[in-house]
């Protein structure tokens, strides 16, 4: 079973990300999260196949997030979604190991990401 993680403080962008994976994979699980320390909890030691991660949230960021979920499941793709879409977060991101996706979220960027991190493309 393929599980991919989403977290953002929105949950306007929490249902628009999990709707885009649904459509195109419905078998998939996806576990959403409104925050770093949610996220950690809900995965608990069962990595997901991918993560989508907002940047900017209460608490902890999406890239200290991400380091969190790196170094608990190395390799583990995660994109980073955010409109701040300044130079110096995309190398952050980068240096991470992690794709920048820029909102607005479309299902297109999602997708893109999903092929980016190896997952195979739903079946027509």
């Amino acid at each position: 079973m393929t599980t991919v993680l989403v977290v953002d403080d929105s949950r306007l962008a929490r249902d628009m990300v999990s709707h885009v994976i649904a459509s195109l994979h419905p078998d998939w699980t996806i576990v959403v999260a409104a925050g770093g320390e949610e996220a950690l909890q809900k995965v608990g030691t069962s990595a997901p196949a991918a993560a989508v991660v907002d940047y900017n949230m209460p608490g902890m960021d999406g890239l200290t997030l991400a380091a969190g979920l790196i170094e608990r499941f190395p390799g583990l793709p995660i994109g980073i979604l955010t409109a701040n879409v300044q130079e110096a977060l995309k190398k952050k991101a980068e240096a991470l190991g992690c794709r920048f996706i820029a909102k607005p979220i479309t299902s297109d960027k999602i997708r893109a990401f999903l092929s980016e991190a190896g997952l195979s493309e739903p079946k027509p």
